[in-house]
């Protein structure tokens, strides 16, 4: 899955920058100037990520970071900060406020895109290309590979991205709703019952190998996938 990165930057040269390495990295980059467009992004399509300057037209990071926070639909939102403060007082501001991460101007890409990754890895592990494991079974984003046990098993785009999302989140319950926005997407509007289709068809595809039994069923509650 290719993470969508939302760049709340003011200075034109900076965030045609950070797009541009963005995308070298294979993530796909949407540009804000202030945060009044940072929102309207982000009530059209939630970003996987932001990047988000502290001193902004109308605004600032600090305060947009708070808001996200206290919203229920954003309030998970990796945020990374960038800034020209370097005063220790302001970091800490920065990451009370719910900054995932803080990183001053002038910064290195390389240094930033590293950010990046150990963020998406630690708060959206679904949208990290690592490959990952879990009760005989073994899934490569970046090959678009799933075997079990050795055996490749074929999986269509959906199920794909619904496997890899269980693998990352074990043992966690997570309701249809949950699984629409994680999965296809908080945007995309379809019936909740799509994802009992997708799940049919994600344990078929599985069943040969007998790992089927890792995706559970909790009758009034949603899914889970479980090794125990």
């Amino acid at each position: 899955m290719t993470a969508n990165i939302l760049v709340v930057e003011d200075e034109h040269p900076i965030q045609e920058l950070l797009a541009f390495n963005i995308a070298q990295c294979g993530y796909c980059a949407i540009k804000a100037y202030d945060t009044i467009e940072a929102w309207a992004h982000i009530k059209q399509a939630l970003p996987d990520l932001i990047l988000l300057d502290w001193m902004l037209p109308g605004g600032n990071g600090v305060e947009l970071t708070r808001q996200l926070r206290a919203d229920q639909r954003t309030r998970n939102i990796p945020i990374i900060m960038l800034t020209a403060r370097t005063d220790e007082r302001d970091k800490i501001l920065g990451l009370e406020s719910g900054a995932d991460d803080y990183i001053t101007k002038p910064f290195s890409p390389r240094e930033l895109m590293a950010r990046i990754r150990s963020v998406l890895r630690r708060r959206a592990p679904q949208m990290s290309d690592e490959a990952v494991s879990a009760g005989g079974l073994e899934l490569s984003p970046a090959m678009h590979r799933v075997s079990a046990n050795g055996a490749i098993i074929d999986l269509g785009p959906t199920e794909f991205r619904l496997l890899h999302f269980f693998i990352t989140h074990p043992e966690r319950v997570y309701s249809r709703s949950q699984l629409l926005d994680q999965v296809w997407g908080d945007h995309v509007f379809v019936e909740e019952r799509t994802v009992d289709v997708h799940i049919r068809r994600l344990r078929q595809a599985l069943e040969s190998s007998a790992t089927d039994r890792l995706i559970q069923t909790v009758r009034g509650s949603g899914y889970r996938f479980s090794c125990a």
